[in-house]
């Protein structure tokens, strides 16, 4: 395996790790707080939600490599929308479905809210989501949207000048809310993405940091010249704003991620080469989509079978997964496939005509 391609597939890998950090979180934590287990699970997650945060780290550095690829602004918009829309709309069918048909209480919605999530930015229109994971898609669209609106007016160093002016509004707003009282409406920090700001901003430090020690390792001084050691200044600043607005201990949890991003990012993790890590991360995506409503309403029939709570979440796991697979393979790598396809196609009767 190259040094290239080891690097992207920890970093798929690490996906894999982040959604089953998610996962877990759900399936014992989260359906204890809404639905309660019939007994004790025998292991509880009550930190894998910030496997979301993992995720937005990811996001920005792979969005910022993929903008340094891309030749033009539709290559980029083709790029995610093939890689997010296919898999989201089944994943979004098929959650529609089976929570209707298990049953759910309080997660059922109508065919308006169906009919509005298929753009997958519901939340800014006040429309619930078909399942709650949803949330953080739109979070993604508005990090890709801001990414690529920087992009076009300056390349990477004007997205890094945008990520530090959000920083710093981001360490205002939580000092002003602290010690003031003073609150800005919720639409605004959305938009902004100003609760997860500084999680994209680790990734792109991350990122351009990994050029840097890359650069190095084979002429220092072209590290030095190519401007990045900026990069751990913005990557310290994010962890500073972390700890400001979610405490200490989350901060440190985002120096963990840091490491584990780098040195997946150096092709140094060889644990995450395994094939059951590498088999995590090419269904990630669509696990994490498909796992929180199926999973709780088959958590709800199974315990309410009397089977023991960590049973239960062994067989909901292993169907989850079973239906990523599927819909991995069925919808989502052929659909991505085609539309690309078809893009470069096009691209190349314009060129030729």
């Amino acid at each position: 395996m190259s040094g290239s391609a080891r690097r992207l597939a920890q970093l798929d890998a690490l996906r894999g790790l982040a959604a089953l950090l998610v996962v877990g979180f759900h399936y014992t934590t989260r359906y204890q707080d809404l639905y309660g287990h019939t007994s004790a699970p025998l292991l509880s997650l009550p930190w894998g939600h910030y496997g979301v945060n993992l995720f937005f780290m990811i996001s920005g550095f792979v969005i910022f490599m993929t903008l340094e690829r891309t030749r033009r602004p539709m290559d980029f918009v083709v790029s995610r929308f093939s890689r997010l829309y296919p898999a989201y709309w089944g994943a979004l069918l098929l959650t529609f479905a089976l929570t209707h048909l298990l049953g759910l209480p309080g997660k059922e919605v109508g065919w308006p809210t169906l009919l509005a999530n298929v753009t997958m930015l519901q939340e800014l229109a006040g429309v619930a989501h078909v399942d709650g994971v949803y949330w953080t898609l739109t979070v993604e669209l508005l990090f890709y949207a801001w990414a690529l609106l920087s992009w076009l007016q300056g390349g990477g160093k004007r997205l890094c000048q945008v990520l530090w002016v959000f920083l710093a509004i981001r360490a205002v707003y939580v000092l002003a809310a602290q010690w003031g009282g003073v609150d800005l409406p919720w639409v605004l920090q959305r938009w902004m993405l100003l609760p997860y700001i500084a999680w994209f901003a680790l990734g792109v430090a991350v990122y351009r940091g990994s050029l840097t020690s890359r650069a190095a390792s084979m002429d220092p001084g072209e590290a030095r010249s190519s401007g990045t050691a900026g990069a751990w200044r913005m990557a310290a600043a994010a962890v500073l704003v972390i700890g400001l607005g979610q405490g200490p201990w989350v901060a440190l949890l985002a120096c963990g991620c840091l490491v584990l991003l780098y040195g997946a990012a150096l092709g140094r993790w060889t644990w995450l080469e395994h094939r059951l890590w590498l088999w995590l991360g090419s269904i990630s995506y669509t696990m994490y989509l498909l796992h929180e409503n199926i999973g709780w309403a088959l958590l709800r029939r199974l315990e309410g079978m009397g089977l023991p709570a960590t049973l239960a979440i062994v067989l909901v796991l292993a169907v989850s997964l079973g239906l990523a697979h599927a819909l991995t393979h069925a919808v989502e790598q052929p659909a991505m496939r085609w539309i690309r396809r078809r893009y470069q196609q096009r691209q190349l009767r314009e060129a030729a005509a």
